[in-house]
């Protein structure tokens, strides 16, 4: 290899199909050190309805769509044959997979690629599965090929480092926010107050998110019941409890608001309109919380969180705002209280949340230490280091 040339990157994600999700992908190029080429579905219908990919002018990456089958259930979907072209038509450096091991798409990645090249996977999953045939099959194919492993959390390490093959380079990183886009906004609540006409001034208890019951909706609206205390509550997401939310808001007339069809670009607005998020995830048998994006995404618009101990969020949340186990109404209201009467803690929470959305989640951080990781892999194998949060990163 020239010692001039840049190093080559495939990366490749159903998530790509929306441009916010590709920020990885462009803040590794944005570094100058590598060419970064990133696939995702032309098409792909998420759980609102369908995406379209469109490249953005400004990424620094180059972004290839390329048509899917079968986008719903994801783990059934794979790409079309222009990805098995694209993986051999050049001699990639790395290829990164942000696809669960065990789905379709990745049993291709692993099966397309050529064995010369290294392939680093994602994962989320921090619940012990055991999957039914072929997703076994496909799952252990894909780890047995893999150079190395992005936990995307710690919870999601100790559940990865127990399937993948002894000796896998298993790093933990967080996903990432754009603390350029999600900011403190001193005149966001303000006009979002207008719209409402809510021209008081009392304490708004913001929810961000799935409107499904592993979310907790349904445990926070029951908390909010408890309050002694003035409160105005604004729901922001959409799901299958919609209904039922907008019912209970029926008691509260002029109290409560939903806001289901907003873009992600509206998102940071709305964060800004909150005096507190909540985040009552539910543990389920198949289920708790993998990372919690509107935590990270709230803590840079310096809105002051409280969140259960479901999963991952402990590890997010850290010091930065109140954690609350998960199924207890009565300590959610008790939390929910403390802060919208404590305006010393809010500020508080503001400052820690800010700081901790700069030091530890900002993309360029991000894009950086899965550089540091590629470059070890390339380097060759034994790496055994510390990820972001102290967790090993050798398996």
């Amino acid at each position: 290899m020239s010692v001039n040339r840049r190093r080559r990157l495939l990366t490749v994600g159903h998530s790509y199909c929306i441009s916010l999700n590709r920020r990885l992908a462009h803040e590794i190029a944005a570094t100058g050190e590598w060419e970064v080429t990133a696939v995702g579905p032309a098409r792909f219908r998420g759980d609102f309805g369908w995406n379209v990919l469109e490249p953005d002018a400004a990424e620094a990456c180059r972004v290839i769509p390329v048509p899917v089958h079968i986008s719903r259930p994801v783990h059934l979907m794979i790409y079309g044959r222009q990805l098995k072209a694209l993986l051999q038509q050049q001699p990639w450096d790395l290829v990164h997979c942000w696809e669960e091991p065990y789905v379709a798409a990745a049993g291709q990645v692993a099966l397309a690629t050529p064995s010369a090249v290294p392939i680093v996977f994602a994962t989320f999953q921090n619940i012990e599965k055991r999957y039914p045939p072929p997703f076994r099959w496909i799952e252990q194919y894909a780890l047995a090929r893999a150079a190395g492993i992005v936990a995307f959390g710690r919870t999601a390490h100790e559940v990865v480092v127990e399937r993948a093959p002894l000796g896998t380079p298993v790093q933990v990183i967080s996903p990432g926010v754009d603390v350029r886009r999600f900011h403190a906004d001193a005149g966001a609540q303000a006009r979002i107050r207008r719209q409402y006409g809510w021209s008081d001034r009392t304490p708004i208890v913001g929810f961000l998110g799935r409107l499904v019951s592993e979310k907790g909706c349904a445990l926070l609206t029951r908390a909010l019941d408890r309050l002694g205390v003035p409160w105005r509550a604004l729901f922001v997401g959409a799901g299958p409890l919609e209904a039922d939310l907008r019912h209970w808001a029926l008691r509260h007339p002029g109290r409560v608001r939903i806001e289901s069809g907003l873009g992600h670009e509206q998102v940071a607005e709305y964060l800004n309109a909150m005096d507190v998020l909540c985040a009552p995830s539910q543990t389920t048998a198949s289920w708790r919380e993998q990372f919690g994006r509107m935590i990270v995404e709230a803590f840079a618009c310096g809105t002051p969180v409280i969140a259960s101990d479901s999963g991952e969020l402990p590890h997010v949340v850290a010091d930065a705002g109140l954690l609350v186990p998960e199924g207890n109404e009565a300590k959610w209201a008790r939390a929910i209280t403390t802060l919208l009467t404590d305006e010393r803690l809010r500020d508080e929470l503001r400052r820690r949340g800010q700081q901790r959305a700069v030091e530890h989640f900002a993309w360029p951080s991000i894009a950086r230490q899965h550089l540091q990781f590629f470059d070890q892999i390339l380097s060759g194998p034994g790496c055994s280091q510390l990820g972001s949060h102290g967790a090993l990163r050798s398996a």
